[in-house]
């Protein structure tokens, strides 16, 4: 079930981003947060305060894609957000080092956030299980939603965050 809501941009919550290249109606979307994880704002806000190293999977270094601007609004919220893509593995995103994989990350991570299709997620989730001991949270952005990953992620001991992005719902919830 999606809550329609009225949602203001993107660069209205967050000063400093690129204006409009970041918001719900530029995703192509009329809804900014969903009901989908069943979460509570509580839950949301234990998950994003809790939260201090992030492997970002789908991570771009164009300033125009939702993946650049919200590691960028990540990191400048100071958490550590490792970029994760195979095209950029060597160049530095968001003051660190892209990697290839999630199986090349050798520190602890905290939430694995995902911009890739939802046909694509069991296959993130299932290497984040295995490459990524302790792993907490699994996070896919707005317009993903797999069940099966979820599931998957669950039963491993994960909390999952389906439908939703960190970028809209920390200034959302006044964090």
């Amino acid at each position: 079930m999606r809550v329609a809501l009225n949602c203001p941009s993107f660069h209205t919550l967050c000063p400093g981003l690129v204006p409009g290249l970041f918001s719900c109606a530029n995703l192509g979307y009329d809804f900014c947060m969903s009901t989908i994880d069943q979460l509570t704002d509580a839950d949301i806000i234990r998950i994003l305060q809790d939260t201090k190293v992030i492997a970002l999977v789908g991570a771009s270094p164009r300033p125009e894609r939702p993946s650049h601007q919200v590691g960028k609004f990540l990191a400048a919220r100071g958490y550590k957000v490792i970029p994760v893509n195979p095209g950029q593995a060597g160049r530095e995103l968001f003051g660190q080092t892209c990697v290839a994989s999630l199986s090349d990350i050798h520190e602890r991570v905290d939430m694995v956030d995902i911009f890739r299709r939802s046909e694509e997620v069991a296959q993130v989730v299932d290497e984040a299980l295995h490459a990524l001991k302790g792993l907490k949270y699994v996070w896919m952005q707005l317009g993903i939603v797999n069940d099966k990953a979820a599931a998957l992620a669950r039963a491993q001991g994960a909390e999952v965050v389906m439908d939703r992005c960190p970028a809209i719902e920390i200034p959302r919830l006044g964090m």
